[in-house]
């Protein structure tokens, strides 16, 4: 009456980022990218035009995830598991795996776009459409020397205000390395979590695991900090179609599911990267 399975690992972005349902094949929002120019002015001084907002238009299609499980139909009818309920709850699951790989590592191409696959450059020379990233300072590890620097360093790269809703993303070993560190007190800069289902927290911001963030390595972009709620979008078209199908492929049964949905960075300031090198 009850299948064992393994435990699949499932990517926290959705949990974090800003999801919108949407009842076309794309969602799209414009976004000001710079505000008006102003200034000061004596009471009688000419006036002169100042220049305006400057908008970016951000496109984010829906695209679709699909699964065709089969199961013949006298295992539908003489098992005591409910197979159609078993495999749709399955479904879903993997649904769930392969969209939160999508939101980190997507290329864009037939998937979300992952906050990983945009271009990135080094903080201080930081432009909109682009990721920023903190180095290390040292290639593959954190530096000898005070090693947790860089950290406080990525935590503030970010504006008050996003930071204020920050929260890191790493993989399991990065976080296993990350949780050894310590400050000049040798007091563990990690915090267990105060209370069931809270995450930990790291220098006072909550820590959530993705395993398909990568690991520690030469040139990686291993641990990511920012307000995921304002920088990444989900875009979800309204439905999960479920169509059961016992004519095409006799004796089995088929059931095709299909789910659109879309991603991407809606806000290329909201998110910094720590990048493992020199």
């Amino acid at each position: 009456r009850e299948i064992g399975k393994r435990l699949t690992a499932l990517s926290p972005i959705r949990a974090i980022a800003d999801v919108r349902t949407i009842s076309s094949g794309t969602y799209k929002k414009p976004f000001m990218t710079s505000g008006p120019a102003v200034g000061w002015v004596a009471e009688t001084a000419a006036r002169t035009q100042t220049t305006s907002p400057v908008l970016d238009e951000l496109a984010f299609p829906a695209m679709e995830l699909y699964a065709m499980p089969a199961a013949t139909q006298t295992l539908l009818d003489d098992s005591a598991v409910n197979i159609d309920e078993w495999l749709a709850i399955e479904v879903e699951a993997a649904f769930a795996s392969q969209e939160g790989t999508a939101f980190v590592t997507g290329d864009g191409s037939g998937k979300p776009k992952g906050f990983l696959a945009y271009d990135t450059v080094a903080e201080s020379a930081w432009e909109w459409g682009k990721l920023g990233f903190i180095a290390t300072g040292a290639a593959g590890d954190f530096p000898a020397a005070n090693p947790a620097d860089p950290l406080v360093d990525l935590v503030y790269a970010l504006k008050a205000g996003y930071r204020q809703n920050g929260s890191f993303v790493m993989s399991r070993r990065t976080q296993g390395a990350v949780r050894k560190l310590k400050d000049e007190n040798g007091q563990y800069l990690w915090a267990p979590p105060t209370a069931p289902g809270t995450p930990p927290t790291l220098l006072g911001f909550p820590v959530h695991e993705a395993e398909e963030m990568p690991n520690i390595g030469a040139g990686s972009l291993s641990v990511a900090f920012g307000d995921f709620r304002r920088g990444y979008l989900v875009v979800d078209r309204a439905g999960v179609r479920v169509l059961r199908d016992p004519y095409s492929a006799k004796p089995y049964v088929l059931f095709y599911t299909t789910k659109r949905v879309g991603g991407g960075v809606q806000d290329f300031d909201a998110i910094k990267l720590l990048k493992f090198a020199e």
